[in-house]
């Protein structure tokens, strides 16, 4: 792998991208480092112990740190994007986070969305991993602030969801109706800009948020419709189950339609 990226460098002719191979060579030092001993803990056991997972971890954890330390020299994309699938096998890998947990979740996207703020879907993962199963909102709240700034209406594309992700965690799992109503009424703001029946859409639903949180910080009807927000934007059943539950304690009602769809019934608004 050296050879070839030092191959490709000596191609460009040019001394201006001699900081960044030596930048890129680190970089990919920093990785192979890594794998030796990543192999040597997945090939211990298929079954890996809890210490074996807690070394993984510490791994992983110290692998996160530099790169949040180490300089992307202008390949911002190609290791967000590498880090983001690391992600998924992390999480992906249900024997071995009920085990541990998913604490390291936030630290993936505090990396991922420093080099790409415009990772839509990114913050998306990162509410539902981090406030959902690490238990983490407020850590999801402070990264999507940092990042918030370098966004607009329309960079990336639709982020009003990304207030609304805000939003939700704000309201459901922090308990804060006064800074979910800010984050709804931007999001509002945001959709109004777009010129299609999806932004109304998310412009309507997130102003009505707004409004029901205003008249009443406690209003259980807000928190059924973030909940039900919750529902459809899942991407796995547990996230889905716990959703209906909620919406159940709340006073709302959930029904299976002839074909097989959830339907969901809101109590008055109170």
């Amino acid at each position: 792998m050296l050879k070839a990226l030092s191959y490709f460098f000596r191609k460009q002719g040019t001394p201006l991208l001699i900081p960044s191979a030596i930048g890129l060579t680190c970089f990919v030092g920093v990785i192979v480092t890594q794998v030796p001993q990543l192999n040597e803990i997945r090939q211990e056991s298929r079954s890996p112990s809890l210490e074996q997972i807690q070394r993984q971890e510490a791994s992983t954890r110290l692998q996160l740190d530099l790169l949040k330390r180490f300089p992307s020299l202008g390949f911002n994309n190609l290791i967000a994007n590498w880090v983001f699938l690391d992600f998924i096998q992390y999480f992906g890998n249900v024997e071995v986070r009920q085990k541990t947990d998913y604490r390291i979740s936030p630290e993936f996207f505090d990396v991922i969305l420093a080099l790409d703020p415009y990772f839509r879907d990114g913050y998306f993962f990162l509410s539902s991993s981090a406030s959902l199963f690490a238990g983490m909102p407020e850590r999801t709240v402070e990264i999507i602030e940092r990042e918030l700034p370098r966004l607009s209406p329309t960079t990336p594309e639709k982020a009003a969801y990304i207030l609304r992700y805000k939003g939700t965690d704000e309201l459901l799992f922090l308990a804060d109706s006064a800074s979910a109503k800010e984050s709804f009424e931007l999001a509002a703001e945001w959709a109004s800009v777009y010129d299609d029946d999806e932004g109304a859409s998310i412009a309507l639903v997130s102003r009505r948020m707004a409004d029901f949180l205003e008249g009443n910080p406690d209003s259980r009807y807000a928190q059924i419709s973030a909940w039900v927000m919750v529902y459809y934007n899942a991407f796995d059943g547990e996230t889905k189950q716990l959703a209906v539950q909620r919406i159940r304690n709340l006073g709302g009602q959930a029904s299976i339609q002839e074909d097989g769809r959830l339907d969901f019934q809101l109590p008055p608004r109170d």
